[in-house]
């Protein structure tokens, strides 16, 4: 038969294969609960104490990745963003806005549809991509 701590690494692997599977970064924080009642169990804990521990770290693992996902979710900077498209925060320059509020610019090798972002006047010259709708550049003038 299996030693306890066996187990728990055998769910800890489980785990981390799923949220491979799954893209849930949720199921880490879980593995993360199992690995320590592993070590619970090569201490030399008992069940109980096993369970409880890999209740109370994994909880405490789950809790801690929401609030910090929440507050980066209400953080919208240009920082932040350009992780996630490096567009954004780039220049292109704007000969001239059509009488539709688009714009035709030459970006990374190919022509591109441009908005203004809502509120700004259309100006030519130097824009600043703040995100991306679709396959159209959302532009904040410089």
């Amino acid at each position: 038969m299996m030693s306890d701590a066996t187990v728990w690494c055998l769910l800890t692997g489980a785990l981390v294969a799923v949220e491979l599977f799954v893209g849930s970064f949720y199921l880490l924080m879980l593995a993360v609960g199992s690995a320590a009642a592993a070590l619970a169990a090569h201490a030399g804990l008992g069940l109980v104490w096993q369970y409880t521990v890999a209740a109370l770290i994994g909880s405490a693992a789950v809790v801690l990745w929401y609030r910090l996902k929440r507050r980066r979710a209400q953080d919208p900077s240009v920082r932040s963003l350009r992780s996630v498209n490096l567009d954004v925060g780039e220049t292109i320059h704007v000969e001239a806005w059509q009488a539709d509020g688009t714009a035709s610019v030459k970006y990374r090798g190919a022509q591109w549809t441009a908005l203004l972002v809502p509120g700004q006047i259309a100006q030519a010259g130097l824009h600043r991509v703040s995100e991306l709708q679709g396959n159209r550049l959302v532009l904040e003038k410089i």
